[in-house]
């Protein structure tokens, strides 16, 4: 008889201390996961194995792992591997910030930063962000919390990780403003500056990409049309083969000059067209809207 494929799911939270992972831990909490916090690496693998015993009890299991586990955190990467050679469904989510996002919330609190010994704050996170380096390169889902509140950040987890078996890939369709940094989130990027600016029509200055006539402005330009079908048909093997490949969510951004006009209604516009991709789930965030 063939085996049964197994049913628990690991998530391995990490990444920049402060950067929000306790948030995270306690919205997956809200959703269903059994969560367990600062485990040393060397226990992912009994994790994994008690969850197997353990059947139906604990079909969602999320790990939090990071550099308070000291000399141990050293042995994450090849625990990870392990587990992946060992077919074990497994995914790494990263949490990341800005420095300047890290700082300012470590001042709120008050506390020293976990690697900042005799030095700076800042000596501690350029520190933990040479170690994190190899592991967020290989995580399957990065989110940047520099501009996220906590409700903010529990809301995009509750998005990403509740009923996520509806869809082979959930797909966020970001726009962003140029001006404010690129997402450090995103794995496509799209640049809609190629459109004349709705910002120097007086009419339309106050108003944002969701408004109908802001949209109707963008999307009668020349090549805005050609934009958002030629990129749709593009995507489509992309999140095809992401599916093959098991990668559960993708962020595609779309960025403007200020964020407020173009990106907005070309994000809005593709995300309605990459809704109609099968096995895919789509929603749309404004990064900045509503800055200026």
């Amino acid at each position: 008889m063939p085996t049964e494929s197994k049913s628990q799911e690991l998530l391995i939270v990490t990444g920049m201390s402060g950067a929000g992972r306790s948030t995270v831990g306690n919205a997956l909490e809200d959703l269903g996961w059994y969560v367990v916090d600062n485990l040393p690496p060397q226990m992912l693998m009994p994790l994994v194995e008690l969850a197997e015993r353990a059947g139906n009890a604990l079909p969602r299991i999320a790990a939090v792992v990071d550099v308070r586990g000291g000399k141990l955190f050293s042995d994450v990467q090849a625990a990870i591997e392990s587990l992946r050679e060992g077919n074990a469904a497994v995914r790494v989510l990263f949490l990341d910030a800005t420095d300047a996002a890290l700082v300012r919330r470590f001042e709120q609190v008050r506390r020293p930063h976990p690697l900042q010994g005799d030095g700076t704050l800042l000596d501690g996170i350029a520190a933990e962000r040479e170690r994190m380096a190899e592991i967020r390169e290989s995580s399957d889902i990065v989110i940047d919390t520099s501009e996220l509140n906590i409700h903010q950040l529990a809301t995009q987890v509750t998005e990403q990780f509740s009923e996520e078996n509806a869809a082979g890939t959930r797909v966020t369709v970001l726009s962003f403003g140029f001006k404010y940094g690129l997402p450090a989130d995103a794995d496509l990027v799209a640049d809609a500056r190629f459109l004349p600016n709705p910002f120097w029509v007086p009419e339309l200055k106050a108003l944002t990409g969701r408004d109908d006539a802001v949209r109707e402005y963008v999307l009668s330009q020349p090549g805005a049309h050609e934009f958002v079908d030629a990129y749709s048909e593009a995507l489509a093997p992309v999140l095809a083969g992401y599916q093959r490949e098991n990668k559960r969510h993708a962020t595609i951004a779309v960025g403007c000059t200020g964020g407020k006009h173009r990106s907005v209604a070309i994000a809005e516009a593709l995300a309605s067209r990459l809704a109609q991709v099968p096995g895919v789930a789509v929603s749309v965030r404004h990064r900045d809207l509503g800055r200026e």
